[in-house]
């Protein structure tokens, strides 16, 4: 496996991006992954390596760029942490991650690394709302759309993902966890109805006994059965959407 990191110019500033791709010159088809709100960690980093090992070139985007260099533990409960945790997700919109995206989506069209064609993506939290937005945003870019416990999906804004569902291309799949305060059980059902009202192939699916954030081995709410199936889904999503290469 090859890895680096990478320093993209977007018209805030330079914003860093951990590389994960498989042995050997490429090309290789392209994952986005979007970070949970403990940034650009070495958790996001092991997420994006077990996405390389099945053949992909995945790039992480580190979304607190403005700020500086910020990780955070998603699992803190000290009040120091829980402010700088609601002072960071205040930095964002989807509106500016979005032109990331596009930034990125430019970097990555000049890196002989990639395939050119359809990519693919991952978000975890906040991120999952981004990988629906920008298979939104940039439809035909990303044809296959993964988000895991995806936080701010259906809103009452203009900017709500729920909103560019009838734009995505491919196929998506939604994952979310049977007791997860931030995205109950009514809002689930609701988004997923407006899926179902798209022309977009999706799958969604609650994991039984799973909390929010099961996807993360290592942390207090990993919940293996609920992660391994989100792979499952999701690797075959992308063996149907995209190809390898190498």
């Amino acid at each position: 496996m090859q890895e680096r990191s990478e320093f993209i110019d977007t018209a805030d500033g330079r914003m860093e991006a951990f590389i994960a791709s498989p042995d050997g010159p490429g090309p290789f088809s392209a994952v986005v992954m979007y970070q949970n709100v403990g940034g650009l960690s070495d958790l996001m980093r092991v997420m994006a390596r077990r996405v390389a090992a099945q053949g992909y070139y995945c790039v992480v985007p580190d979304l607190y760029y403005r700020l500086g260099k910020i990780v955070i533990d998603a699992d803190s409960k000290s009040e120091p942490v829980l402010a700088v945790r609601k002072a960071v997700i205040s930095s964002l919109n989807n509106g500016i991650v979005m032109a990331d995206t596009r930034a990125l989506l430019d970097f990555m069209a000049k890196d002989p690394m990639v395939r050119p064609g359809p990519k693919g993506t991952v978000g975890y939290c906040m991120g999952g709302r981004f990988s629906i937005l920008a298979a939104g945003h940039f439809p035909g870019e990303f044809m296959a759309t993964a988000s895991l416990f995806g936080v701010g999906l259906l809103t009452d804004a203009q900017d709500s993902p729920h909103l560019v569902l009838g734009r995505i291309e491919g196929e998506i799949y939604c994952g979310f966890a049977e007791h997860d305060p931030t995205v109950p059980p009514a809002l689930v059902e609701k988004f997923t109805e407006h899926l179902q009202m798209s022309p977009v192939h999706s799958i969604t699916e609650t994991h039984p006994g799973s909390q929010h954030g099961y996807a993360f081995p290592g942390r207090v709410v990993y919940h293996e059965e609920a992660s391994e199936k989100s792979w499952e889904r999701i690797f075959a999503m992308f063996s149907r959407q995209l190809s390898p290469g190498g």
